[in-house]
């Protein structure tokens, strides 16, 4: 039976000649897979559906293993990313990051809207280093981390001077820094900003500027967290810091 879905493409991997396994990410199925038979010929209605960051709805013949896709009908091409290296580098991160913590075909309607507005703000220009932080603070709990991040993990208190503790797990107050000779130093501004990312609706984001300072000190608590607890290794992420390093060296 044919079932129609509104998804976005995460990853596609050459079949044969002219085919390609399409893994989507859908708000009515979650991820899974379809093969998309002809994809990879030019002339092919398929070609145009099936490329990365696409988002559309896919007729789908379901099957006990991978779906057969029958066409697709575009909703957004979200062509910017794809005319763009850095742009790109981004949104590759952000679905590799969504494909490595999701599991095949379990639902969540939450993720999907959260991939599509952050795919959909890096697509009109807005800061792609606030987009990919949020997305990093939300994906958290799709990894079972639980970041303590309104007061400080050790007493408790939500008054002072804190520093981020990867050991602890969240915030430390000034009063409780001996407990990680490790703490990591951020600002106030930083403080705020990890627990906003972490709450925010994506949806309701305006614009947002934050100082190069304060993005740095983001990166490092958001980075080494992820390095520590995630377990995942992403190219995409390899590739997106490249990129940064030649941005700073510019």
């Amino acid at each position: 039976m044919l079932q129609k879905c509104e998804g976005i493409v995460l990853r596609t991997t050459d079949y044969g000649e002219t085919n390609k396994i399409v893994t989507l990410y859908t708000r009515e199925w979650g991820k899974f897979g379809v093969m998309a038979n002809g994809a990879k010929k030019p002339k092919s209605r398929l070609a145009a559906i099936t490329q990365p960051f696409t988002y559309g709805y896919f007729l789908v013949q379901k099957g006990h293993g991978l779906g057969s896709l029958q066409q697709g009908e575009m909703i957004a091409s979200l062509r910017a990313i794809k005319e763009d290296i850095f742009l790109t580098a981004y949104a590759s991160y952000i679905v590799e990051l969504t494909d490595k913590c999701t599991e095949e075909k379990k639902t969540n309607p939450y993720l999907f809207e959260l991939l599509y507005q952050a795919l959909n703000f890096i697509n009109e220009g807005y800061d792609a280093d606030i987009i990919k932080n949020i997305y990093e603070m939300k994906m958290l709990n799709s990894l079972g981390l639980y970041p303590t991040l309104n007061h400080c993990v050790i007493c408790g208190s939500n008054e002072g001077r804190f520093s981020f503790s990867i050991r602890e797990g969240g915030i430390l107050c000034h009063r409780c820094l001996n407990k990680d000779p490790y703490h990591l130093k951020i600002s106030p501004a930083t403080v705020k900003l990890l627990f906003t990312f972490y709450c925010i609706d994506i949806s309701r984001l305006g614009n947002i500027s934050i100082k190069s300072e304060t993005k740095v000190e983001l990166k490092r608590v958001i980075d080494s967290y992820y390095d520590e607890y995630s377990g995942l290794y992403l190219k995409s992420k390899k590739f997106l810091d490249q990129l940064d390093s030649l941005k700073v060296d510019n």
